[in-house]
């Protein structure tokens, strides 16, 4: 396999240590889609618990579960009422206990989510803010603002929602109070001391009951800018594209700089806060950061030393279905992050846009993480194969990398749901304009056969699972040589044998169409090449393939041009085809 490195520059960790977060696989589980385990449509940690050999058997390092607290769920638990507590539709605090338990006994670390800029409205400090009067110490705990005499239904500036409509909204005596997501969802105030004091301690309970970190819900948020200017009185940082429409597809606003409410410096005096809390457990506690910022050297800041451990590569996945895209944003991603001494932390899906099985199968111009109601199906066929190549190559990188519930079994986003079933409030605070989140949130399957797909003995679902569910449900992958469960599988495997998480990446020059790298470990060389271009790629003879996201020359022990240990499709084992992906060693 004789040619030549070229732009961009390798990657070469600043700081190659065995902290455990540095080349882990991180699985996301979405409680209420995951496992039901009493029946009622709603998936809990009980369920949760009883999947987790499932999760060991996938090769997974740690488990990331979203928002099981109290919450009236106008958000999916986003809206949380308790931050110290569980909410009886997920379980109770011994069922939390036994999760992570069982999960340490299973060597899977465990990672709670964090929601700090935003209460519910049920929660007892927005409560107590709107019982007493406005300017007291409880109000102090939010936003609030009194209505300008002269226009009281004036909104004290332009801000306008992620979910859609404006960010302000009216308590009972007049007063406006902050809401950037939905308006049962008030902001805080992180200039008051009282608040960061309290997640301190929210910090503290969860970290003596064994967590292992944190996913920080919206870390680009809390801090706003002072005198809460209009949005378009803030200027731009020149570096910065300021592509206000962009955020709209994430569900976690503009892109950061261009608005006063994302990415302000202050954000980073909480976080070294936090970091010295989890410093002082034992175990390499650790926090990863979602900051949908622009460009990635505004990520590369949560995770400077002393601050956040990871931050999810958003950059990544949006990243255009093109070779030199995909090498850009690679490259630019670790020279941001490597002087930092952080991981660069890989992610394709979640619970917040589109899943990656059908987003790469999308034209450029609907390729956005939230979608309208006109978009037209894509072909499953290409966004499947693409969605395999795109993991494959994701899962060589050096770095972190999270999965998505569902993902390892090509599951694709749910377009058709009727609108009678839908609850993301995108869906319902844009009027339909935006089909928000639920496509991807829909509960997972299991068994192919049983009611729900195994999902719920019952066969109740909170939202209804089309039938291609059956076809791809857990049952029906596994022991499957070419499935995408399979391929995941042997993807985590090898990636633990050769040490591919922690190695270190050099670019190599395969043609403008061609993205390839070699990664070096101490099992030696891996070579990793994505066919992006019109034709396949002739495998080098005498290169040994160890994974490949294509049946027809998956297997690993697979010579190319032997014949051997090609799968059943009708390719030829030699050839890689279009939007396909291989794992190779000379």
């Amino acid at each position: 396999m004789s040619d030549h490195t070229t732009s961009p520059a390798p990657f070469h960790p600043a700081s190659v240590t065995d902290e455990w977060w540095r080349s882990a696989v991180i699985y996301q589980v979405y409680p209420r889609s995951f496992a039901d385990s009493d029946g009622d449509g709603i998936g809990d940690l009980p369920g949760i618990t009883s999947r987790l050999p499932y999760l060991r058997d996938l090769g997974v390092d740690a488990v990331w579960v979203s928002p099981f607290y109290p919450s009236p769920q106008a958000d999916a638990g986003y809206d949380v009422a308790d931050y110290c507590g569980v909410d009886p539709l997920f379980g109770s605090l011994d069922d939390a206990d036994e999760l992570v338990s069982r999960a340490h006994g299973l060597g899977i670390r465990v990672f709670v989510d964090l929601v700090p800029n935003h209460t519910s409205d049920e929660h007892p400090w927005y409560r107590r803010a709107l019982a007493a009067p406005p300017g007291s110490p409880e109000r102090d705990w939010y936003v609030f603002r009194d209505p300008d005499p002269e226009d009281p239904e004036r909104p004290p500036n332009n801000w306008e929602s992620v979910f859609g409509g404006r960010a302000w909204s009216k308590t009972p005596d007049g007063q406006w109070y902050l809401h950037l997501f939905d308006s049962k969802q008030p902001d805080l105030n992180w200039e008051n001391p009282r608040v960061r004091e309290a997640f301190l301690d929210i910090l503290r309970f969860w970290l003596d009951r064994g967590v292992d970190g944190f996913r920080v819900d919206v870390a680009h948020g809390l801090v706003k800018a002072p005198g809460l200017p209009d949005a378009e009185t803030v200027g731009r940082r020149a570096e910065e594209p300021g592509d206000a429409a962009r955020g709209e597809h994430h569900g976690e606003g503009m892109s950061a700089g261009a608005t006063p409410y994302w990415d302000q410096d202050g954000v980073h005096d909480v976080y070294r806060a936090w970091r010295e809390v989890l410093d002082g457990y034992p175990g390499e506690r650790a926090m990863v950061a979602e900051a949908w910022v622009e460009p990635y050297a505004r990520i590369a800041r949560y995770v400077r030393p002393g601050e956040h451990h990871q931050a999810f590569n958003f950059a990544f996945l949006d990243a255009p279905w093109r070779a030199a895209a995909l090498r850009d944003t690679i490259a630019e991603s670790y020279e941001a992050s490597d002087p930092m001494g952080a991981p660069t932390t890989w992610v394709l899906s979640n619970h917040d846009v589109i899943r990656h099985a059908t987003r790469l199968g999308l034209a450029p111009e609907h390729f956005a993480s939230q979608l309208g109601p006109a978009v037209p199906a894509p072909d499953r066929a290409v966004a499947l194969r693409r969605a395999r190549a795109a993991s494959t190559m994701m899962l060589a990188l050096p770095g972190s990398a999270y999965l998505y519930q569902g993902e390892e079994l090509g599951l694709p986003e749910v377009l058709e749901l009727d609108g009678s079933v839908r609850q993301d409030p995108t869906f319902h605070r844009t009027g339909g304009e935006r089909l928000g989140r639920d496509g991807c949130r829909v509960p997972i399957p299991w068994e192919g056969g049983a009611p729900a797909y195994g999902f719920s003995e019952t066969g109740e679902s909170w939202l209804p699972q089309p039938e291609i569910f059956g076809e791809l449900a857990v049952d029906r992958q596994t022991g499957v040589p070419w499935s995408t469960l399979e391929l995941y599988r042997q993807l985590l495997a090898v990636r633990r044998e050769r040490g591919l998480g922690s190695g270190s990446l050099d670019f190599v020059d395969l043609g403008d169409d061609i993205v390839a790298f070699d990664i070096a470990s101490p099992a030696g060389s891996t070579r990793v090449v994505l066919n992006l271009g019109e034709g396949a790629w002739p495998i080098p003879e005498g290169a040994r393939v160890l994974v490949a996201s294509d049946p027809s020359i998956a297997g690993s022990g697979a010579v190319a041009g032997s014949g051997a240990g090609a799968g059943p499709g009708a390719g030829d084992p030699r050839l890689l085809p279009v939007d396909c992906a291989v794992w190779l060693v000379r």
